[in-house]
């Protein structure tokens, strides 16, 4: 367990074990299962919906029923496939499907939102699924960034993972209630157009992979669902800083909102990308866990930062697997007054942890 001290992020990780391994003999979970999105379900259960990795790196989004025993999650019990990669954009020629979900239910829309990644032919792009019970999904479609002559980049051009919306309606830059996502486009086109150098927005020094917010006028949504896949308005929110987030960070589960703001989980990553890019399974990066404090008022100002990793890779489930060395945090849950934080472990295992605030 590691309390961090400075800079008022009151908040401790605990690592509870595996949650849930590959299944012997299922082809879908042949190269692991992994970076689970969470939500209730209007029939009282809490599902998961894992990254499942068949062979030749193709990867769908599952389903499964999480079994808990005196409100402590024990296990999984499997349900299917939520979403397969049968969309033209989710499929690419040598790897791609559908990965890494987030899921937020929406307050005052009755909606969970699945935010995910399309890895089809031109790279990492997201996309938004919708549910009404939690448990059966429709597409919304891909996300369109809107233009902004500001950035002077069209950041439809990038590749962008890590898509997360807030819980509920929070001001934008203009005041305007507005629904919020953070997200983390990539200044990067050598997955599609090798050789080529990718521009960044206007005023960036930094071309290392940070997250970013945007926003959508919440009155477009409640007139058109569909608006949730327009977002305007974008801002850099954070960007690397530490050593154990030399290389890159992007957000994990949706936003928690606590007594000090709202809580942001998310990973850092050290080390060294491959020769053969940063869209490939990587064999020398380091994932750690971070977190940080955004301010209710203006999301997108960042109020404190963990200095040092809230959870790090150190037992043989997350130093060894089909990508060494991670815990990726992409679900978060409060179930009988606790708060717990299922993440993936090198790419291979889903792991839990006990999320703790640290009284002062």
């Amino acid at each position: 367990m590691t309390i961090i001290q400075r800079e008022s992020v009151p908040y401790s990780m605990t690592r509870l074990g595996i949650l849930m391994r590959p299944e012997p003999g299922n082809a879908l979970e042949s190269e692991g299962v992994l970076n689970p999105a969470s939500t209730w379900g209007s029939d009282g259960r809490l599902y998961l919906y894992p990254r499942l990795v068949a062979q030749g790196n193709v990867s769908r989004i599952g389903r499964v029923e999480v079994i808990l025993d005196r409100s402590v999650p024990v296990g999984v019990r499997r349900d299917g496939v939520a979403l397969e990669p049968d969309r033209s954009w989710e499929h690419g020629a040598s790897h791609g499907g559908v990965e890494d979900p987030r899921i937020t239910p929406l307050a005052g829309l009755d909606l969970h939102v699945m935010t995910y990644v399309a890895f089809g032919p031109l790279g990492p792009r997201p996309a938004v699924a919708l549910s009404s019970n939690g448990r059966d999904w429709e597409r919304l479609g891909p996300i369109l960034f809107g233009y902004e002559d500001g950035l002077e980049v069209d950041l439809n051009l990038y590749p962008n993972k890590d898509v997360v919306f807030f819980p509920e309606v929070v001001p934008a830059p203009d005041g305007r209630p507005s629904y919020a996502l953070l997200h983390r486009p990539m200044w990067d086109f050598s997955f599609a157009r090798v050789g080529e150098p990718a521009l960044a927005p206007a005023g960036m020094s930094d071309r290392r992979a940070s997250i970013w917010i945007s926003y959508v006028d919440a009155t477009l949504v409640h007139q058109d669902i569909k608006a949730l896949t327009r977002p305007h308005s974008h801002r850099f929110l954070a960007g690397p800083r530490e050593p154990w987030e030399a290389l890159k960070i992007g957000a994990g589960p949706a936003p928690l909102r606590v007594a000090e703001g709202w809580l942001l989980i998310y990973h850092g990553v050290s080390g060294q990308i491959d020769a053969n890019g940063s869209f490939m399974p990587q064999s020398a990066v380091r994932y750690c866990v971070g977190a940080m404090l955004l301010d209710p008022a203006d999301p997108s100002r960042v109020l404190a930062r963990t200095s040092q990793p809230l959870l790090e890779p150190l037992t043989a489930e997350e130093t060894a697997g089909q990508v060494a060395n991670v815990v990726f945090p992409t679900a978060i849950e409060r179930i009988g007054g606790q708060t717990y934080v299922f993440y993936g472990m090198a790419d291979s295992q889903v792991g839990l942890a006990r999320l703790d605030h640290i009284p002062n």
